[in-house]
């Protein structure tokens, strides 16, 4: 017995409707839903974010499910964001995570402080806070530690973090910029990592080509100010002095343009930016 195509598309879509990404507050027993669930998209948060939406915006945010938790006087505004892709997703939670406080174990990475826990995992990102004032870790812990179970995907770090060198890196520097990197319109969202003396950066066109023109815009741009000299590194690099990055050494690899900007006298540009292009695949 045949089927009808359209029935045989909902049997087959069906799971994944179930298995959508959802904030739950019986991930924790005793805690009870308080509220209507919050809906928003890229073109209606700024309605529930206020002032903060656009910083969620330029890590390509797509939509947001959000709902509120409470336990006697204890109230959790529980909400999942899924961005475009899990860079984006961890791009935001490096955004936010305290840097002089410990991460924690949950998906690409995590972080709780007595009053609010934030993760990513995949393409999502994920943010309880706890109200009123006190030390809510154990809960938060609890909640988070539940819906990261329930999150399938990506779990390691975006492929980029791991061709930074590691020598003389700052401890939980490298972030993603989601545009301008460098301060350059030219260049468009990557990542950036900081170093005793100067900073690497990394960013992916969508084709080799162009990547080469955005090389070509880069190499004129930087030319206003300073000297380019050619260089052996990748498919295509060069040397310079800008008025604002200082020195600088850059190169082409594939769809990938990256190196290293504000570098101290002394240092070999050249062969730092060869040996972050060779890590890059």
């Amino acid at each position: 017995m045949r089927l009808p195509i359209v029935l045989v598309l909902f049997i087959v879509a069906a799971p994944a409707f179930g298995q959508a990404i959802a904030p739950d507050c019986s991930l924790v027993a005793g805690w009870q839903q308080h509220g209507p669930v919050r809906s928003h998209e890229a073109d209606n948060l700024f309605e529930y974010m206020n002032g903060n939406a656009e910083g969620y915006l330029i890590y390509q945010f797509q939509r947001m499910k959000g709902v509120t938790c409470k336990q006697g006087p204890v109230t959790l505004v529980f909400d999942i964001s899924e961005m475009a892709d899990a860079d984006s997703a961890y791009g935001m939670f490096a955004a936010n995570r305290d840097q002089r406080l410990p991460s924690e174990g949950l998906g690409m990475g995590g972080q709780i402080v007595p009053r609010k826990v934030i993760f990513a995992k995949d393409k999502y990102y994920v943010e309880i806070a706890a109200d009123p004032a006190g030390d809510h870790t154990a809960t938060l812990r609890a909640f988070a530690t539940a819906m990261d179970k329930r999150i399938q995907g990506r779990t390691s770090l975006p492929d980029a973090i791991s061709w930074f060198p590691t020598e003389k890196l700052v401890k939980d520097s490298i972030r993603m910029v989601p545009e301008s990197l460098l301060g350059l319109r030219i260049l468009q969202r990557g990542w950036v990592a900081q170093y005793e003396s100067g900073k690497a950066f990394i960013m992916r066109e969508a084709t080799p080509e162009a990547a080469a023109q955005t090389m070509e815009k880069l190499k004129a741009r930087i030319g206003q100010s300073g000297q380019v000299e050619a260089a052996k590194i990748g498919d295509d690099g060069f040397k310079a002095t800008d008025k604002y990055l200082g020195r600088m050494s850059v190169f082409r690899k594939g769809r990938y343009l990256g190196g290293y900007a504000n570098l101290g006298e002394g240092q070999d540009g050249v062969a730092l930016a060869a040996a972050l292009a060779a890590k890059v695949r």
